[in-house]
């Protein structure tokens, strides 16, 4: 499958262009506009925009000039041409930072960073604009992707592990949801391929994992036991504080991602292609596991 991709040479792009096996760069920083005024039918996939800046050293203005403007640019340019899909990839963080329970498409949006809220901007935006007949829209909202390539905390987590350092944070009892890019490739090629129904849809992988579960699996990839170490929850929360302002690794906000309870429903996404992910939560940490070992 052949579609116009931007943001085609960033971590999903690459891997997704890759799996679709034929791609075309959409460039925005270019006269990107000329690709759906010269009669373009191929589908639309944005990946573009600004990521959220774990530490907190971003211009806010980029968030919304980036993942809001340019993205209501783009999808009026869509509405314009002659392509047929639109693929909008936004985030679960455009609902909500803290998720009590678990996250639906059903749930009160609520973004408390200014990623969140300008991811949020564009959704509404284009759930705005009429769709014109024989159009197809879809808003996808991932959790945390990984794979080959994948920077982030779980990239820091597996050094930790391959260096042998023990894993202090096992007496923090939690559930998240990850998304392998299998996946979200596999999802996204198969709105690509079927008429499936334009809407709003959670990406995620089935079963959500502990963090603990996390670093057994990653220690696996590495032939290794793992080592989980249940340092009191108060002390551990004390050290944070103080790392906000000294500036070690683990500070208030990494804590958080590491020991959060983040479960998000993939249960709309998968009646609507009416087929099960190829790739269970496991195998998908897994795989990212061993790309790592490759480097």
């Amino acid at each position: 499958m052949t579609a116009l991709i931007t943001g085609i040479n960033g971590f999903v792009g690459r891997n997704l262009s890759k799996y679709l096996g034929s791609a075309k760069d959409l460039n925005l920083r270019g006269d990107w506009s000329n690709e759906l005024e010269t009669g373009s039918v191929l589908p639309i996939i944005h990946l573009a925009g600004k990521a959220h800046d774990m530490k907190a050293a971003s211009n806010p203005d980029q968030y919304y000039e980036i993942n809001f403007e340019l993205t209501k640019k783009l999808y009026d340019k869509f509405l314009k041409s002659n392509s047929k899909k639109f693929i909008f990839i936004s985030s679960v963080k455009a609902v909500a930072d803290v998720v009590q329970g678990v996250l639906t498409e059903d749930s009160i949006p609520n973004p408390l960073t200014h990623y969140g809220i300008s991811k949020l901007m564009a959704e509404e935006y284009i759930l705005r604009q009429p769709l014109p007949p024989g159009k197809s829209c879809y808003i996808l909202r991932p959790c945390m992707i990984h794979g080959p390539e994948n920077k982030g905390n779980l990239n820091l987590l597996y050094k930790f592990v391959k260096m042998g350092i023990p894993y202090p944070l096992a007496a923090f009892d939690n559930k998240r949801s990850f998304l392998s890019i299998e996946n979200l490739c596999f999802v996204i090629n198969t709105l690509l391929e079927q008429n499936v129904k334009s809407g709003v849809y959670n990406i995620a992988d089935d079963e959500p994992l502990s963090t603990n579960e996390v670093v057994k699996i990653l220690a696996k990839s590495l032939n290794k036991q793992p080592k989980l170490w249940a340092l009191p929850i108060w002390l551990v929360r004390k050290v944070a504080k103080i790392a906000d302002f000294i500036k070690l690794p683990l500070n208030t906000e990494r804590l958080d991602k590491l020991t959060e309870n983040y479960i998000v429903s993939n249960r709309k996404i998968k009646e609507a292609i009416n087929s099960p992910l190829p790739v269970t939560s496991r195998e998908g940490l897994s795989n990212t596991a061993n790309s790592f070992e490759k480097r």
